[in-house]
């Protein structure tokens, strides 16, 4: 599908724990995005998030993208990385400047942002995001347009989203050296709100639950921002492998049991169904074992029980109590997982709801799902979606690679250098 003339390209590129995940998107004269391509590989030299193998993420990257450049039938150069690992932290700056009671105007302002940007470093990480709140006067807080009032003091308090420095070094690298340029590394938590929550949701509050392949990030926003986060190093993988070392299956056919008879709630009629499995180094031609759905349920049951403790406990951290009928949103891969939100929802004592990426216009069914949610949110980001985040380029953090022009391009200048 072709993108309309003199219209840009955005391209978006999820690196998780699982899979690969690419998408092009171009914007329609209405102001709408439309995806002309898509495309995905099973993730491979990435661990709980990090990249662990540079050469077998960037074989994976440049696949991803060549198939979605493949289906739209056009290229790109760079595009909009997400970042979801550990290591990801959030906390907030405040800074006052003196106006000696004088008018506040727009240079003030400024002045404020400027001074904001010092005030926002942290040693030895790397800010993602730095999102100026709601400015104070004379300590008085929730001032939203401070122009043209009086004031001896004006202040802002910046929510400042940052992560360590070597794991963004290495996805930076692994995409340039996929030949692409990296236009910006997102924090995964802000491009799965982006996606899946209201704007109402965000300004009253709710907590957003990403439940990955390994990796599950809690992240509570309220004021149309990200307030706070934690992470897991667990995730629907995990389960994955519970049953792959229980019953000793191949990944693949333990992977196919969690999806299609696997369920965060039991039922009585678990007992009476069988499952039929394959061992591992079983002979051509031997009968397949037999395990009931209780079994297989036994083992589901008790890691979700798990995470879903850890993410109570990520919750009660980041102070998420209060106003009865708080909101949990679950999103990611693992969202999939039969009656998991019924679970939590049971578990948490708050309504829990599946959160799936906005619709947008081209976006294939098979894309549509809350495993997505990371990858459409990027692309609504790099159109200017949302306001609220500035976003700061990693073009400093490594020597830039000018990249390859197109599909042929690339596939030239990775032969000349050696792959």
């Amino acid at each position: 599908m072709a993108a309309p003339p003199n219209q840009p390209l955005i391209g978006a590129l999820d690196i998780g724990s699982s899979k690969v995940s690419a998408l092009i998107v171009t914007t329609d004269d209405d102001g709408r995005l439309r995806v002309l391509g898509t495309g995905q590989r099973e993730s491979r030299g990435v661990k709980r998030g990090y990249i662990v193998d540079m050469d077998a993420g960037e074989a994976a990257v440049r696949e991803a993208v060549e198939q979605a450049e493949r289906i739209s039938g056009a290229t790109i150069d760079e595009v909009w990385a997400s970042f979801g690992a550990g290591g990801l932290s959030s906390n907030e700056a405040n800074v006052e400047v003196e106006l000696g009671g004088h008018q506040v105007e727009q240079s003030d302002v400024e002045e404020l942002l400027r001074a904001g940007k010092s005030a926002i470093d942290r040693p030895g990480q790397v800010v993602l995001h730095a999102h100026p709140a709601l400015y104070t006067l004379d300590g008085v807080q929730g001032v939203v347009h401070p122009v043209g009032l009086h004031a001896d003091r004006l202040g802002v308090d910046i929510h400042v989203i940052a992560a360590d420095q070597a794991p963004l070094r290495n996805i930076d690298l692994t995409i340039r050296r996929a030949h692409l340029g990296v236009n910006a590394i997102v924090a995964a938590p802000v491009a799965a709100a982006l996606a899946c929550l209201s704007e109402e949701e965000r300004q009253l509050g709710v907590a957003l639950i990403e439940l990955g392949a390994e990796v599950t990030n809690v992240s509570l926003h309220m004021g149309g921002m990200l307030v706070g986060l934690r992470s897991v190093p667990l995730g629907a993988k995990d389960i994955t492998d519970d049953i792959a070392s229980a019953f000793g299956v191949r990944r693949r056919d333990a992977e196919r049991m969690k999806c299609f008879h696997g369920s965060a709630m039991t039922s009585p009629r678990d007992n009476h169904e069988m499952i039929e499995a394959r061992a591992i180094g079983a002979e051509d031609g031997a009968e397949p074992m037999r395990i009931s759905r209780a079994q297989l349920m036994t083992v589901v049951r008790q890691r979700v029980e798990q995470i879903t403790a850890e993410i109570e406990a990520g919750l009660k951290e980041l102070g998420f109590g209060g106003a009865v009928g708080r909101q949990v949103v679950l999103t990611g891969g693992g969202a999939e997982l039969t009656n998991i939100a019924d679970y939590m929802q049971g578990v948490l004592g708050r309504a829990v709801r599946v959160g799936r990426p906005n619709q947008l216009t081209g976006l294939p069914d098979a894309h549509s799902g809350p495993g997505f949610a990371t990858l459409v949110g990027l692309a609504m980001l790099a159109s200017g979606g949302s306001g609220d985040i500035r976003d700061i380029v990693l073009g400093d953090m490594t020597a830039k690679r000018k990249p390859a022009q197109g599909l042929v391009g690339r596939l030239m200048a990775a032969m000349k250098g050696g792959y």
